[in-house]
């Protein structure tokens, strides 16, 4: 059975591509992560279609705009069934509030399940000395941690390197999910995205986001449910 830990990232252009991935993928992976680039290039169809197969799907489209902007994008984007959006937390505990509310009580008047709602924290791509905030980034990272908990968010999108302080923080509950996991000794020169996928679950990961390592492995289906192996081992 697929472990619904593993979130595989559609980082394509085009459908095609998306249903080569996820039919060499077949059941050994159910959930799949729907960003700009593919959801911007061909449309709410991807979303429609992976629930046809039966998929579940973390629609990865980070909105930050005024808080009744937000919780109405979030209210439309419901429609489509995704099983987790996302904001960033850089839009203030106002707005995550604002939204985390109307998707809750938009999900009550439709009669669904009300999907997770996740804010993003501080980008990967972010290095220190690139950050101009008055906290070092682990620091900001946490802090927004906490202040989308306290919006009633469902968790957040950090590194794996801030996983265990959050999870620390926010207690066993909250969502962490971790982006830029690679094989041990790859990206090698950039700090923030060096993770194996047991070192990111051991932290306090509750999902692991990862693309390249699966989708240009020569057997996609192999690489995946070698990942999904090692987390298991660790349980």
């Amino acid at each position: 059975m697929a472990d619904e830990r593993l979130i595989v990232a559609l980082d394509f252009h085009t459908f095609d591509d998306v249903k080569k991935l996820v039919g060499e993928l077949g059941d050994s992976v159910n959930f799949y992560k729907v960003g700009m680039e593919l959801f911007y290039s061909v449309g709410a169809g991807v979303v429609e279609w992976l629930k046809t197969q039966n998929k579940k799907i973390f629609l990865d489209l980070k909105l930050h705009d005024i808080p009744n902007t937000v919780a109405g994008g979030l209210c439309s984007l419901m429609g489509l069934g995704a099983n987790i959006l996302n904001v960033h937390a850089a839009g203030g505990f106002t707005m995550m509030k604002t939204a985390s509310k109307a998707l809750h009580e938009e999900s009550e008047r439709r009669g669904v399940e009300c999907p997770k709602l996740i804010a993003i924290t501080v980008l990967t791509s972010i290095n220190q000395a690139e950050w101009c905030g008055a906290l070092k980034i682990s620091e900001q990272v946490v802090e927004f941690a906490k202040l989308a908990q306290a919006a009633g968010l469902d968790g957040v999108v950090a590194s794996p390197q801030e996983a265990k302080m959050i999870r620390d923080a926010c207690g066993e509950k909250f969502l962490i999910v971790t982006p830029g996991i690679r094989p041990a000794g790859s990206d090698i020169n950039d700090q923030q995205r060096i993770s194996t996928p047991a070192a990111a679950i051991k932290n306090g990961a509750t999902h692991l986001v990862i693309g390249r390592p699966i989708r240009a492995a020569k057997n996609p289906r192999e690489a995946a449910e070698k990942i999904q192996l090692e987390m298991q081992n660790l349980q």
